[in-house]
């Protein structure tokens, strides 16, 4: 019955507390993972680390809170506040844990007993927000055939600007901070293929605006496109139809 298996879970936690005190471990740092907020984590550990026999394998968080116990026939007993969040993987004795919050940010750890208390696996999770729109704002003076472009990318957590010069063959970025990084994740502005970039990043979403710098500078464009016509007609030749 349900009360039963509730009470068989209490009776294990407390024996792998009280009786197993300590812990080996190859490994001092976990794996970190990262996760976005209502994103799933998978919680992994090979079978080919296991003892070939064991008492009780766990996955715990935070080193306190145990989540779910396996017994050696592998048959899974998920604590009452993980009910409907904790799927068992078709991996043996790995778990999906579902729709995460920042709240679930932290260590997660899988033990084992086997004579002593073996630590097979270890993840230190970042639950984050997906980045917000970044916004690109931009204004521009041309003087003595050159353009100057002064463009902006702005979130709701930061800005970051720099200025771009064009003239009649190439443009370039040639001033201000190019990056600032926040808690949030990072904000770049830099120059490809004549655009200006806007990119907002963090480990678990990645967005960007551009728009191309030529569209500042018409005067300057257009100067470019007459050269390119002229070099066209200068270079091309006229090949006279052949008699078939």
């Amino acid at each position: 019955s349900y009360p039963g298996k509730a009470h068989m879970f209490i009776l294990c936690t407390l024996m792998l507390e009280i009786f197993v005190p300590a812990v080996s471990t190859g490994s001092s740092a976990g794996t970190p993972v990262f996760v976005p907020t209502g994103g799933d984590l998978n919680l992994d550990v090979l079978d080919a680390d296991f003892p070939k026999t064991f008492d009780f394998f766990l996955w715990k968080f935070k080193t306190e809170t145990v989540m779910v116990t396996f017994q050696p026939n592998g048959e899974p007993n998920i604590r009452e506040e993980y009910r409907g969040r904790i799927e068992v993987s078709e991996k043996k004795y790995s778990v999906r844990l579902k729709h995460l919050t920042k709240g679930d940010s932290g260590t997660y750890v899988a033990r084992v007993t086997a004579g002593k208390d073996l630590i097979l696996a270890e993840y230190d999770v970042t639950v984050q927000d997906p980045v917000s729109p970044v916004d690109l704002i931009s204004d521009s003076v041309f003087n003595n055939s050159t353009c100057n472009v002064t463009a902006a990318c702005t979130t709701p957590e930061s800005s970051i600007s720099s200025s771009f010069r064009c003239d009649a063959k190439t443009c370039y970025q040639e001033g201000g901070r190019s990056e600032v990084n926040t808690s949030g994740g990072s904000l770049r502005i830099y120059l490809s293929a004549e655009s200006i970039i806007c990119n907002h990043s963090n480990q678990v979403s990645w967005l960007k605006n551009e728009t191309n710098l030529r569209s500042f500078c018409p005067k300057i464009a257009g100067e470019l496109n007459m050269e390119q016509l002229y070099k066209t007609l200068h270079f091309s030749k006229i090949i006279p139809p052949q008699d078939v």
